[in-house]
């Protein structure tokens, strides 16, 4: 199949901009290195769940759906771009939010990423400490149908076969991107969680006969092996849409650990230190959670001279989350 046969609905600006990092080039002969502004999609800040979003909903009002129902943490970048989505494309938008961090300063708990969802007329549904994101969907669903409306449940992040989708387009225009340039991409590198992101871009390159590495840097749980296995799922359910042949192996799917800290949402020195210094060198701003996280992990790795030819980096946005980790970075 083709990509131009899967059903899409348009929400980005894309393709986004691909623009070189100079600063990160340590030495003439050393990899260049490129961000892929995946923070500039266009809907409620950008963001990287918006290219799964437009497959997502597209499958969503194919089968008739009224109403959108998802999950995330409080400050979701994912629940935020959906419920922007769902404006957008005139959907109900029920968002089943859980305190999956803990975190307790900065107004964490009303403000940056849930006031957006307030704003773009999202319903948000918090999860009680006695209760889990599956009781409250089953209380959702019902009050949804009573109202009237036919419900499309999307998983955690977007990461569905649909979801991951927008990510084997991704893989595409990074191809396309570089060969109009004359380049080869040898490796790109991101923040991978649920998988959806990882398994599109593996699967996208994978597609495009191209041997292009795709690092993903945990930012998610300590059981790297549950991701590592999740996004080899998706892969292949992506590529068995677009070309059965095409088989992924354990080696085709690259987890890195040791940049996720004390948890999910929670802050890290090498986090910090990369935000600062890619906002001071570059003029650029990425989140605490994903991108920020992954960022000191491209810096590791290119400082332990583990990167070669040309890299990518995707920035998966985020940044609108900024205000609820001043205390992290503000000067007493």
């Amino acid at each position: 199949m083709h990509f131009n046969d899967l059903p899409r609905v348009t929400l980005g600006h894309l393709p986004t901009p691909l623009e070189p990092l100079a600063s990160l080039q340590s030495t003439p002969t050393g990899p260049r290195v490129w961000v892929k502004r995946d923070d500039c999609t266009g809907l409620a800040f950008g963001g990287n769940k918006t290219r799964k979003l437009e497959y997502l909903l597209a499958d969503a009002e194919q089968q008739g759906a009224t109403a959108i129902v998802t999950f995330g943490a409080l400050q979701s970048n994912h629940a935020r771009q959906t419920a922007a989505a769902c404006a957008r494309r005139g959907l109900a938008c029920a968002l089943i939010l859980r305190d999956a961090v803990g975190r307790r300063v900065d107004d964490y708990e009303r403000n940056a990423n849930l006031l957006y969802d307030d704003l773009f007329g999202a319903a948000v549904h918090r999860v009680p400490a006695d209760s889990t994101p599956e009781a409250v969907l089953k209380t959702v669903l019902a009050e949804l149908a009573q109202a009237g409306h036919r419900p499309y449940v999307v998983p955690t992040g977007g990461s569905s076969e649909v979801g991951a989708l927008g990510y084997a387009r991704c893989a595409l225009e990074i191809a396309a991107e570089f060969k109009a340039r004359g380049l080869y991409p040898g490796t790109v590198v991101h923040a991978t969680s649920t998988g959806g992101t990882q398994g599109g871009l593996v699967a996208g390159f994978r597609y495009a006969g191209l041997a292009t590495r795709v690092l993903g840097i945990n930012v998610y749980k300590t059981d790297s092996a549950a991701i590592a296995a999740e996004v080899k799922t998706l892969g292949q359910a992506v590529l068995d849409r677009l070309d059965p042949t095409l088989r992924l192996t354990d080696e085709d799917v690259e987890v890195v650990d040791g940049f996720l800290g004390d948890g999910y949402g929670k802050p890290t020195a090498a986090m910090v230190q990369a935000l600062r210094r890619l906002a001071s060198e570059e003029g650029l701003l990425f989140d605490p959670v994903y991108s920020g996280k992954a960022l000191a992990g491209l810096l590791a790795l290119l400082e332990a001279n583990r990167l070669s030819d040309d890299v990518v980096f995707i920035h998966t946005g985020g940044a609108a989350a900024l205000p609820v980790y001043a205390s992290e970075f503000l000067t007493p």
